[in-house]
């Protein structure tokens, strides 16, 4: 126990080495940098069918003609088809974005109303994170940071999309929205829809009159099921903040399963560390 005290406390008067701090910057940097190019990989894994077409999405970002006669494409077919209609990636004033964003191509109110709201969303997502950063970099300098502590900071913004399901008549989707430099953080945005009667497919479509209840219940039992064999979990306790109940508007996907998946906001009912928590929904 001596030699084990003597070493502990060697250890821990060793000298922390003065570059330490700026490899561990360069670290994250570089971390950063591959989280973005390999978290749009998962992102776009299972995207829209249109989008693994990369010449295709190409053509569609830079012809309207070429967009149109996307329609007669036979993969494509059905009444709609969900389409990239902006695409790119460049570095910009130390913010490197990464933006894909769809549109429905459908007749019919509720693509025009869809489509809106994504273009709002995206529009107000690149706002606030050229605000973010300004006013980072201000709050940087403005208590004693220099211009070589600030390097080559960089703030990961990302705009994607995700095809979770669709049949000729519906598609679900989602459009996730990421910020990334100090800290990371997302927003998922899900959308369901019926295009065949112009309207939104709810839960309670999909899981009947008793839809709240049976939500409750799978999604208590999850978060049940997630404490370690000592008691921890990520989600915070119904007094603090945590799950309570369903309701109408509760975000929600359809998988492949056709079976719906609830989305809460991340930091809603649980801790950062978990994510975006989703709980798919069985009877």
């Amino acid at each position: 126990m001596k030699d084990f005290n003597k070493a502990k406390q060697e250890y821990l008067d060793t000298p922390v080495p003065e570059e330490l701090a700026e490899h561990v910057e360069a670290g994250i940097r570089q971390g950063r940098k591959n989280y973005r190019k390999n978290h749009r990989r998962v992102w776009r894994s299972v995207g829209s069918v249109a989008a693994c077409f990369a010449v295709l999405v190409g053509a569609l970002n830079l012809s309207p003609t070429v967009a149109a006669a996307a329609a007669d494409v036979p993969v494509l077919g059905g009444l709609f088809q969900v389409l990239t209609v902006r695409s790119y990636e460049t570095v910009k004033g130390g913010i490197d974005y990464d933006v894909a964003v769809p549109e429905v191509e459908a007749g019919g109110e509720l693509a025009k109303r869809v489509n809106a709201e994504i273009q709002e969303r995206v529009d107000a997502h690149l706002a606030q994170a050229q605000q973010d950063w300004e006013d980072y970099k201000d709050a940087f300098f403005a208590t004693g940071g220099t211009q070589e502590e600030w390097g080559d900071r960089e703030m990961n913004v990302i705009v994607d999309y995700e095809i979770k399901s669709q049949t000729d008549n519906t598609v679900s989707f989602v459009v996730d929205f990421g910020e990334g430099w100090v800290s990371a953080q997302q927003q998922r945005f899900c959308y369901n829809l019926d295009l065949e009667n112009d309207r939104d497919i709810t839960l309670a479509d999909l899981l009947g009159e008793d839809w709240v209840n049976i939500c409750n219940r799978s999604i208590q039992s999850q978060i049940d099921e997630s404490r370690d064999e000592d008691g921890f979990s990520y989600f915070f306790p119904p007094e603090q903040g945590g799950f309570t109940t369903v309701d109408e508007t509760t975000a929600f996907y359809i998988n492949a399963d056709g079976v719906p998946v609830v989305v809460f906001p991340e930091y809603s009912i649980a801790a950062g560390a978990a994510g975006i928590p989703e709980f798919a929904i069985t009877q």
